[in-house]
């Protein structure tokens, strides 16, 4: 318990631990001090405990994706089992919904491996912020990696719109309305859709980075959150700075 906690939090947290868990394009450049590695289930490959770890390990995965020479790790029936009583993600991905961009397969992880949440546009809300914060306050994850990616539906129609005036369906809205404010509108058309892409990338990973809780992970070298984007075109995940 750091000085900071109090018997209830503590308590809090332990029950959530108990009742959840069970029993090279990417680029580092990260002067973050080492974390103990995360205990690595039964017939599992080692876990990366530190963000440098992560972020190679994910480089590596999205290389033998983009070059089809995929590996499908962990999906074996030793790590199945060990599964079924514990879990120990290295990484948490936020990505967008769009099925052409399923974390898993782009960065060739397996179960287990990563820790997903995906919204349209990678959009923030209280669910996606809880989701975050669970990964790396309770499962002592070391790196969140903000997933945008090209021609993202979510992105065009916030741009559109912004430019029209017209009012998306039902609850579409949301998503446009909380983009909005990432707008490049030094550019246009086509341009102006993909600049905001990585404008909105950029401004999530600010913000989940600026978290209190998160903050105080990355100023001790224990956390890295950043930003990146998938091309569709090439299957290459690039890092923004």
């Amino acid at each position: 318990m750091n000085s900071q906690d109090t018997p209830h939090r503590a308590g809090r947290r332990a029950l959530l631990r108990a009742g959840l868990t069970g029993a090279a394009a990417l680029g580092t450049g990260l002067t973050l001090s080492a974390t103990p590695a995360s205990a690595t289930p039964a017939g599992a490959r080692p876990r990366p405990g530190t963000p440098d770890e992560a972020l190679r390990e994910l480089a590596a995965g999205n290389l033998r994706w983009r070059t089809y020479r995929e590996r499908h790790p962990d999906e074996s029936p030793a790590v199945r089992q060990a599964l079924a009583t514990g879990q120990h993600p290295f990484a948490l991905v936020l990505g967008c919904i769009d099925s052409r961009v399923p974390p898993e397969l782009v960065f060739d992880q397996g179960l287990g491996d990563l820790m997903t949440v995906r919204s349209g546009g990678e959009v923030l809300d209280e669910a996606v912020l809880g989701s975050v914060a669970y990964g790396v306050l309770e499962l002592g994850i070391p790196l969140v990696l903000v997933l945008g990616h090209q021609s993202c539906g979510a992105v065009k129609a916030a741009v559109e719109t912004d430019v029209s005036g017209a009012q998306l369906p039902a609850h579409i809205q949301y998503l446009a309305d909380q983009i909005r404010p990432n707008i490049d509108r030094t550019k246009d058309g086509a341009a102006r859709v993909d600049a905001t892409i990585d404008a909105n990338i950029r401004a999530i990973r600010s913000r989940i980075a600026a978290e209190p809780d998160l903050a105080a992970k990355v100023a001790a070298g224990e956390l890295a959150v950043v930003g990146a984007r998938y091309e569709l075109t090439t299957q290459l995940v690039h890092r923004l700075s």
